[in-house]
């Protein structure tokens, strides 16, 4: 039982919350364009999308311990690692079989839904699943994929992907509304790259605060997060996406000082850390706030 508890560290599940905020916005796309949706199909796409992230996650555990990069991070409440498998190394063999576990619980459902609705899903699956494995061991020394893997995978794919496995189809309201979480999950893991710079050199990786610097990089940042808010408006105006979406808008209150901190404290790391916290919050209640919207249309 203690180990259990233990192997339940590098699934980082509080952060496992982000999985069902992307796939709720694809839920939501589907019955904007579609009023009804099989609920147990629901479930399932939840349960695909929090595997997803688990393994994700366990994965990058895993390959961060082995090659020494978790002990050399200065370690935040958002980025770092959880620690278990340094204080208990014995437990690596198990960790890798959780991240494939995950890994494969994530890719039967995909094939489930292949299954019923046909191959058109195949090409999306087979993306996100490569993005799983390949962010730690591949993408994340290149600075590009670093850059931009994290939001296709939970906003682009997932979102998209959820939306077709509810109704069958692709839709131009789904690829909309996948650009909020795009940008936002864009941002959430290039933010939280900030303390890492000088650790994650150790190891060659080579993401924008490595390749750029921490102040180039906060730009970055600053432009995604502009971007996220300008999809809602887009989408609202282009009329693919309901009045009400623009709820989403309200988390500005919360990007505001975010943007501030980061133009101010681009190289200060502590004085970072608030920052952190409050992107986790715009990453969850940017894209809850436009499914309401889409919910209440």
């Amino acid at each position: 039982m203690k180990n259990l508890k233990l192997i339940l560290g590098p699934m980082r599940l509080p952060f496992v919350a982000l999985a069902p905020v992307c796939a709720l916005v694809g839920l939501a796309t589907a019955l904007f364009t579609k009023s009804n949706v099989n609920w147990l199909h629901a479930v399932l796409v939840f349960i695909g999308a929090i595997t997803a992230h688990i393994s994700v996650n366990v994965f990058n555990e895993y390959y961060d311990y082995k090659t020494g990069l978790d002990a050399r991070t200065q370690k935040t409440p958002f980025s770092g690692g959880s620690g278990t498998l340094q204080a208990h190394p014995e437990l690596a063999p198990a960790t890798f079989s959780i991240a494939l576990t995950a890994f494969t619980i994530t890719s039967l459902i995909g094939l489930y839904f292949v299954y019923v609705w046909g191959w058109e899903l195949i090409p999306l699956g087979v993306a996100g699943l490569f993005l799983l494995y390949a962010y730690t061991v591949w993408m994340a020394y290149h600075p590009l994929p670093c850059l931009i893997a994290p939001g296709l995978g939970f906003g682009t794919l997932m979102v998209l992907g959820a939306h077709f496995a509810l109704t069958g189809e692709y839709s131009w309201v789904a690829l909309v509304a996948s650009f909020v979480p795009f940008f936002l999950v864009n941002d959430l893991l290039l933010l939280n790259q900030f303390p890492d710079v000088e650790a994650d050199k150790t190891i060659g990786r080579r993401h924008y605060p490595i390749l750029a610097g921490r102040r180039i990089s906060g730009y970055i940042y600053i432009a995604f997060l502009l971007a996220a808010y300008v999809s809602i408006i887009v989408g609202v105006t282009l009329g693919l996406l309901p009045p009400f979406s623009l709820l989403g808008l309200l988390t500005m209150v919360l990007a505001v000082p975010v943007i501030r901190n980061v133009l101010n404290n681009a190289e200060n790391v502590p004085a970072l850390i608030p920052s952190l916290a409050q992107n986790v919050l715009i990453n969850l209640l940017t894209p809850v706030l436009v499914a309401v919207g889409l919910f209440i249309h």
